[in-house]
C-alpha cells in the first residue's frame, strides 16, 4: 500500500523543497525580531516530547529572564492572538498552552496562527518578555527564530523515516540544517557511546549542530480530586491508565513498572474528551476486581478535562496526573545550558 503512496510523498517533498529555497533565497520573507526568539520543534507529526522540553526552557530561563512561550493553539475552538490569563480554558488555547500557563504561572503564554503578529503583540506589552520560546513551531516559516532546537524520537529518528503519506515526517530532512541542536529524545536511561556515534552518523549533523541525547523522567502521581488526596499509594494498586497523546511508550513503560495490573485506555493526539469517554472510563475502573485501584493520566490530557462538566463524574474515582519532565544524558545539560545562555546573552553563573 505505501508504494502506491509514494508519487503523493514524492510530489509533496517536490512542494516542500521549493519552498524552502523561497526562504533560503528570501523571495517569501521570513522576519526577524530585536529579542532573543527560541523555536522548539520536530520533523515529524508529534510525539518526540516537545512539551516537556519547553518546560525544561521554561525552568532554566525564566530565574533570570521574562518569559513568554507563543504556541499556535493546537485543537482550540478561538482564532488570532489571544492572551491567556484567568478564566481561560483549552478551548480558548489549546491543551499545551493551557498546561504551561497552569504550571508556571509567572511567565506569559499566548496563541496566534501568525506567529509574527503574536511575537509584535508580546513586545508591545507594557510588561514585555525578555525571551520568546516558540512551541511547535520549525515549519513555521514566515519568523526567522535566533535559535533552534530540533527533536527526534529515539525510536523513530527521522533520518529513517519518510515523509507522509508512506511516513510520520510533515517536513523534508532537508530541513534540519535550520536547527542550532539536535535532540534525540526519549532515550533509554543507559546510552552507551556506540549507540550515540550510530545515531550521529545517520543524522548527518552540520558542523555548526550539536547533537544532544536526553530521557523523559517521571515524578511522582499527583492527586487532582479529594478522594485521590486520601489514597495510600503505597499499597500496590490496579492502575487504569488513559491517554491521548502521541507515542506514549515511555509513559506505560514507567506505570506498568508500578503495579502488577495495567489496564490502558488509548485516545487520539488532543482528544477531547466527551461524557461517552469519561463514562467509558469509569466503566472500565468499576470493572477492575478489587477496592486497591487508581486512574492516572496526562498532564496534557487532563487540561482537557480540568474545565469539562463531566469532571465531576471522577468523584469517587481517585485520579492522578503523571508529571513528565526531561533529563539530559551525562554532561549534555551543562551542553544546552551553555548554548541557550549563551544565545539569550545570561551569564552561566547568573
Amino acid at each position: 500500500m505505501k508504494s502506491l503512496l509514494y508519487p503523493l510523498s514524492l510530489i509533496y517533498s517536490i512542494i516542500l523543497f521549493i519552498r524552502h529555497k523561497l526562504f533560503d533565497f528570501n523571495i517569501l520573507k521570513s522576519k526577524t525580531f530585536d529579542i532573543p526568539v527560541i523555536c522548539v520543534g520536530n520533523l515529524s507529526f508529534g510525539g518526540t516530547g516537545k512539551t516537556p522540553h519547553t518546560e525544561y526552557l521554561i525552568r532554566l530561563l525564566s530565574e533570570s529572564m521574562k518569559v513568554a512561550v507563543l504556541s499556535r493553539g493546537y485543537g482550540r475552538k478561538t482564532k488570532g492572538f489571544i492572551l491567556a490569563k484567568e478564566g481561560v480554558t483549552h478551548e480558548d488555547i489549546g491543551d499545551e498552552p493551557m498546561q504551561y500557563f497552569t504550571k508556571f504561572p509567572e511567565i506569559t503564554v499566548a496563541v496566534a496562527e501568525k506567529r509574527a503578529d503574536g511575537i509584535r503583540k508580546l513586545m508591545g506589552l507594557e510588561d514585555k518578555p525578555d525571551v520568546i520560546l516558540l512551541d511547535d513551531a520549525y515549519q513555521h516559516r514566515y519568523v526567522k527564530p535566533g535559535f533552534n532546537i530540533l527533536l527526534t524520537d529515539y525510536h523513530n529518528l527521522y533520518s529513517k523515516d519518510r515523509l507522509t503519506p508512506t511516513g510520520n515526517l510533515r517536513d523534508i530532512k532537508y530541513a534540519a540544517r535550520r536547527a542550532d541542536i539536535i535532540i534525540v529524545t526519549k532515550c533509554p536511561t543507559v546510552l552507551d557511546p556506540y549507540t550515540k556515534k550510530s545515531i550521529t552518523e545517520s543524522l548527518k549533523p552540520k558542523s555548526h549542530q550539536k547533537i544532544l541525547f536526553s530521557r523523559i523522567s517521571f515524578d511522582d502521581f499527583n492527586p487532582v480530586n479529594e478522594i485521590a488526596q486520601t489514597t495510600d499509594l503505597s499499597e500496590n494498586r490496579s492502575i487504569l491508565l488513559f491517554c491521548g497523546i502521541a507515542n506514549p511508550y515511555p509513559l506505560e513503560d514507567y506505570v506498568n513498572r508500578k503495579t502488577n495490573a495495567l489496564s490502558i485506555m488509548h485516545f487520539k493526539d488532543h482528544h477531547n474528551f466527551t461524557e461517552k469517554d469519561v463514562d467509558e472510563i469509569i466503566s472500565n475502573y468499576d470493572h477492575i476486581i478489587g477496592r486497591r485501584k487508581i486512574v492516572v493520566t496526562t498532564e496534557k490530557d487532563f487540561m482537557r478535562l480540568a474545565n469539562n462538566s463531566y469532571l465531576c463524574k471522577f468523584e469517587n474515582v481517585p485520579l492522578f496526573t503523571i508529571p513528565i519532565k526531561v533529563r539530559f544524558h551525562n554532561d549534555n545539560e551543562k551542553v544546552f545550558t551553555k548554548e541557550i545562555f549563551d544565545y539569550v546573552g545570561v551569564r552561566k553563573d547568573s
